[in-house]
């Protein structure tokens, strides 16, 4: 059980853009797992009158907000993914109130086993906090054509994205189970009905 949450089990889920961690986190989702998708967790806190949204607009000016007065993510993410130091700013600023929001719901969780999906799980204060690390895996091809088709990027936008993650290789070597992304749906299904029912024996 996890050091930080001791009556829960934590599966910290990974892996670089469009690998599939959201359709694992779905599967996981119906075996039973309660399910933190970090990224949403993220995207609430920069909201107008949230604990990151105050700090974002200082730092990146007022040219990052829309009509309403919210952040826009597309914006933002034009700023910080291709400047790497603006990126490092922007994460300092949201990481430590996406903590905070997912310490509180993995306590208030009703199932024993929280899996939480965070893309950078491994560089964080989470890595600590997990029992098991699972990464989702999947070729850069297929990587490529899902934020293409999927996502509606450009191809130019797309590998600046993949580009700017952090390395899928030192995932993968952290990793205690490996989900692989580049067949069917029912594979995918059921490399991880298998690996949760190792989880839960």
């Amino acid at each position: 059980m996890s050091a930080v949450w001791p009556d829960k089990f934590i599966i910290g889920l990974t892996g670089n853009i469009a690998t599939g961690k959201s359709l694992a986190l779905r599967l996981l989702s119906e075996l039973g797992a309660f399910t933190i998708n970090a990224d949403l967790v993220a995207h609430e806190v920069i909201r107008r009158g949230q604990p990151a949204y105050g700090a974002i607009v200082q730092a990146f000016g007022r040219r990052i907000l829309d009509a309403d007065g919210e952040i826009d993510r597309s914006k933002l993410g034009e700023i910080v993914f291709a400047d790497p130091p603006s990126l490092r700013q922007l994460e300092a600023i949201t990481h430590p109130a996406v903590r905070v929001r997912i310490d509180a719901l993995a306590r208030a969780a009703e199932s024993d086993v929280v899996v939480i999906e965070a893309i950078k799980l491994l560089e964080g204060a989470l890595r600590e906090a997990v029992d098991a690390v699972w990464v989702m895996d999947a070729p850069p091809t297929n990587q490529l054509a899902r934020l293409t088709k999927q996502r509606g990027m450009t191809k130019a936008a797309a590998q600046q994205r993949i580009a700017a993650q952090n390395s899928q290789a030192d995932k993968l070597a952290a990793a205690d189970v490996i989900i692989r992304n580049a067949g069917s749906l029912a594979e995918v299904r059921a490399q991880i009905q298998r690996a949760w029912q190792r989880t839960i024996a």
